[in-house]
């Protein structure tokens, strides 16, 4: 039986680096139908941290949604802008940054969760929906 495609589209930014950080998901079915959009306001922090904790945000939103026993049903498509981090994510690159190490293992041990699950670049336009709520989770902190 063929698994459902889910899309998560994930963007994280700081003003300042580091600076006011924050992380937002989209995620959508193939066909395009919202499933949730999420933002996380992080407080100071750098802008590679921010990259890692919007994919963190999308797997657990996604994990919520559907229930935990439900993700081997499921081929997901993480897609971000950040080359650094999808790079990482896919064994490309090591993570040499101390303070991405542990945001690195911590998205290890989520992801053991996710059988069905890969990490895809995409052009900062082609990511919109995640970059406008990562900017909410800042502006949300500036307030």
């Amino acid at each position: 039986m063929p698994h459902q495609k889910i899309i998560a589209y994930t963007d994280g930014g700081a003003r300042g680096n580091p600076g006011i950080a924050g992380s937002g998901a989209y995620i959508t079915y193939a066909d395009g139908h919202v499933i949730k959009e999420a933002h996380r306001s992080l407080g100071v922090k750098t802008n590679n941290f921010a990259e890692y904790e919007a994919v963190i945000l999308a797997l657990e939103e996604i994990k919520k949604f559907f229930g935990k026993e439900k993700l081997v049903e499921l081929d997901i498509e993480v897609r971000m802008d950040s080359e650094l981090v999808q790079r990482q994510l896919t064994g490309q690159y090591r993570v040499k940054d101390k303070g991405l190490q542990q945001q690195f293992i911590k998205l290890n041990n989520l992801k053991s969760e996710f059988p069905h699950v890969n990490f895809v670049h995409v052009r900062r336009e082609d990511n919109k929906d995640a970059d406008r709520l990562s900017n909410v989770a800042m502006n949300l902190q500036e307030k």
